[in-house]
């Protein structure tokens, strides 16, 4: 067995390098996605989290878009915010489950990252963001001004 593994190994040297690359960076990005802090979470998985452990959500979004239609008791904090650490609407929370919520998911990973830096110890990025809730036809709410 292990004299056809070289023998095939000595014949096809490049798609065995390759396949050897591409083995090694699965078990890296499997092992660092099992020790990374931030995890994306699914719109269930979510509703879990704040029915189970009362966790909170961040929308990212504009004070106008936050207006047209939000994750009911969501806080708005702007990625400026964030950034700068002007959190204290927040700052209550750092033993708690948040979950950022942008509108595709996508823009949440930054400042996700910052809340670590902040002594947050639960962050939880929105699989698909506000878009991903809404087409799942999950409850939003909206603020009349």
């Amino acid at each position: 067995m292990i004299q056809e593994i070289i023998q095939f190994i000595n014949k096809y040297t490049i798609i065995s390098l390759i396949w050897i690359i591409l083995l090694i960076s699965v078990i890296t990005l499997t092992i660092k996605e099992l020790f990374n802090k931030i995890k994306n979470i699914t719109s269930s998985q979510a509703i879990q989290l704040i029915n189970k452990e009362k966790a909170i959500i961040i929308d990212l979004r504009s004070n106008e878009n936050f207006y047209k239609g939000h994750i009911v008791n969501s806080i708005n904090l702007t990625l400026s915010e964030i950034k700068y650490n002007n959190i204290d609407k927040i700052k209550k929370y750092k033993h708690k489950p948040i979950i950022i919520v942008s509108t595709n998911g996508i823009e949440a990973y930054k400042p996700a990252k910052q809340l670590i830096q902040y002594g947050f110890k639960y962050i939880f990025i929105l699989k698909k963001g506000i878009n991903g809730w809404s087409n799942e036809n999950l409850p939003l709410a909206n603020i009349k001004k």
